[in-house]
């Protein structure tokens, strides 16, 4: 499966934006799809996963309450909404994807991935 990463961009702080993870050559059904962030300087970070058929979600703690993921099966897209930016959210983010049922945190777990899409939150 490829997937397309993108919906990043340059937002003040407290702004919001939504990221999209679409696949191609086959469904996520089945699949576990994950986002993951990396800041310059810092290792990959884990933010939010999903189980695509069960719809079972697990989030970072530092972005529960202000992030959501989401799917859309005519789409076959994943969404991550994120609200309430921080500037320590500023990162490239990546989506990833496994074929398991149960949506993962870490990231060597994953064998698919996106190209990246950058997220720049200014204070």
């Amino acid at each position: 499966v490829q997937l397309q990463a993108s919906g990043g961009g340059l937002v003040q702080g407290g702004g919001s934006l939504r990221l999209s993870c679409a696949a191609s050559g086959r469904t996520f059904s089945g699949y576990a799809v994950g986002w993951f962030r990396q800041a310059p300087g810092k290792e990959r970070e884990f933010v939010a996963a999903l189980g695509w058929n069960d719809l079972s979600t697990v989030y970072a703690d530092s972005v529960k309450g202000r992030f959501t993921i989401s799917r859309d099966t005519a789409e076959n897209t994943v969404y991550l909404q994120m609200n309430s930016l921080k500037p320590e959210d500023t990162a490239v983010y990546y989506c990833a994807a496994d074929r398991t049922p149960t949506p993962l945190r870490y990231w060597r777990e994953y064998d698919y991935w996106g190209q990246g899409t950058l997220v720049t939150v200014s204070s």
